[in-house]
């Protein structure tokens, strides 16, 4: 039956039913085969801590408000100003200034094609006219438009920090260093690609420099204030999140003018809160389903399956990377967050992968997922905005896929470049109990504790050699702990206990020689 269900939800899928109903049918179905439950079992999870009680829930309409604003305003004008002011100068200047420009953008915009839309539709006529190679423009502003999705306040970053159950906080700052990396990536190559081609360089001005940082330095100090501000502990998430909304929409209306409060502010408005409503809509369902998948023990089924293939934690990662390679190519960033996010972390969790390592790898995979043909979001988007055959696409991103590549093996397997800047206390990752083997299961803590840590095996050496059936016949003569309870009347002594209590089991609701049982896990 589970199979036909299946089989009927990715029919649906493929002919283009919604995919908030596609989770909604699955986890009502799903639980209706549980045994007394109902198909309301599935909104169980949806009115709990889990998604409407989260305080992060609240931060993703405002990170989303704010990032629309500044697409609509003036801010990528800006921003490719002051970049060519001060970068334009460097071999291969113009690229860098897409880049830099680009992972600035993404971070507010989160990777939903607006920075293609945005940055690149201003660079890519500049990219040609400047004698840029067609191809490598092409490449440059379409994997462009997924960097920076690393850095605050990006809403992917906030969502994952949400499903996983950890601190968004901290999950900024992991993703600092490897945003970096990166972007540094990406400019040595266009920097060696403007060598290589003798690219022309704008002049360094001074005066130009500055006049452009302070235009737009309102929009430039507010990434470094949110992160100190998160880092130092000064606001949390979701006042950082109020903050920059507020921040965003003075600026934008109030000090550069770009928007006007009765004409585009309710446009952009509408348009903004759409996309977060389609995202909590897909959110929600998802809980739903997820918790089905968690109440079937279906990562636990996944772990016991992989165990006999994937026997380290590098084999994990790396089957890991594929998987969410793929994952990044056939679904938008924040559906495969919340279908993807709960079957991984349990087996990672076995593993001994840390929460926030998990994280950033995660969003790296499905950055550089964006791009990857052929069915890449970015390689449409970007197809349709510079009317260009998706496929000549395909082979203007390969070297920056290889860029990437290099960037997320660096990340995946060397774990102090995202955790580096944590705390001490989250980077210890205890191994949950269900990942452990039935054989390497620890013995009583409590008889550990109190016969030196070795558990019954020293109780027996202490006694004697001989084991229990040893102090059998040294209690009872040979009858045993029987003997043992006829010579000192437990039963009669239970009965006293349980009169000196008050009450018998009908009040107490049990022996006192059953509660100190239970107590002890007896």
């Amino acid at each position: 039956m589970e199979w036909l269900l299946v089989v009927g939800l990715l029919g649906l899928a493929l002919l283009g039913a919604p995919l908030l109903a596609i989770f909604a049918a699955a986890a009502m179905l799903l639980f209706a085969q549980l045994a007394d439950t109902p198909m309301s079992g599935a909104a169980s999870d949806i009115f709990s801590d889990k998604f409407a009680d989260s305080p992060l829930l609240v931060t993703i309409p405002l990170f989303t408000f704010a990032g629309y604003l500044m697409a609509e305003a003036g801010t990528p004008r800006r921003l490719v100003r002051v970049s060519r002011a001060w970068f334009g100068w460097m071999p291969g200047g113009l690229a860098m200034v897409c880049i830099v420009a680009s992972a600035f953008f993404t971070s507010f915009t989160g990777g939903s094609g607006i920075t293609i839309v945005a940055i690149g539709g201003l660079l890519y006529p500049a990219l040609i006219a400047e004698r840029y190679p067609e191809k490598f423009s092409l490449g440059l502003v379409t994997t462009s438009g997924s960097l920076g999705l690393l850095f605050p306040p990006s809403v992917p970053i906030v969502l994952f920090a949400v499903v996983a159950g950890i601190e968004v906080e901290k999950l900024f700052i992991a993703g600092i260093l490897p945003g970096v990396l990166t972007v540094v990536a990406l400019g040595v190559f266009a920097a060696y690609k403007g060598l290589r081609i003798d690219l022309p360089r704008q002049k360094f001005e001074v005066g130009e420099a500055f006049a452009s940082l302070r235009e737009a330095i309102w929009e430039l100090l507010l990434p470094f204030v949110l992160i100190l501000a998160l880092f130092f502990g000064v606001l949390r998430i979701h006042e950082a999140a109020a903050f920059t909304a507020l921040y965003v929409l003075i600026v934008e209306v109030f000090v550069y003018k770009d928007v006007t409060l009765r004409k585009d502010l309710p446009r952009i408005i509408t348009e903004s809160m759409t996309l977060v409503g389609a995202i909590l809509a897909i959110l929600a369902t998802a809980v739903g389903f997820t918790g089905y998948l968690i109440q079937d023990q279906l990562p636990m089924k996944i772990l016991e399956a992989m165990s006999s293939l994937i026997t380290s934690k590098i084999m994990f990662l790396l089957v890991l990377n594929v998987f969410l390679l793929m994952v990044g190519m056939l679904m938008d960033i924040f559906s495969a967050i919340v279908v993807v996010v709960p079957l991984v972390l349990p087996i990672a969790e076995c593993f001994g992968i840390n929460k926030y390592h998990l994280g950033i790898v995660f969003l790296l995979n499905l950055e550089i997922g964006y791009m990857t043909p052929p069915v890449g979001l970015n390689l449409f988007i970007a197809s349709f905005r510079f009317e260009k055959p998706v496929v000549s696409l395909y082979k203007a991103v390969v070297p920056y896929i290889g860029i990437l590549l290099v960037a997320l093996v660096i990340t995946t397997y060397w774990e102090d470049l995202s955790l580096a800047m944590l705390p001490d206390e989250d980077l210890e990752q205890e191994i949950p109990m269900h990942c452990a083997d039935d054989e390497a299961l620890p013995e009583d803590p409590l008889l550990e504790d109190d016969f030196g840590g070795g558990g019954l095996d020293d109780l027996e050496d202490d006694l004697g050699g001989g084991g229990l059936d040893a102090l059998e016949d040294e209690l009872g003569g040979g009858g045993g702990l029987d003997a043992l309870e006829d010579e000192f009347d437990l039963d009669s002594l239970e009965d006293e206990l349980d009169e000196d209590e008050g009450g018998g089991e009908d009040e107490g609701g049990g022996s006192a020689l059953d509660a100190l049982e239970d107590e002890y896990g007896l």
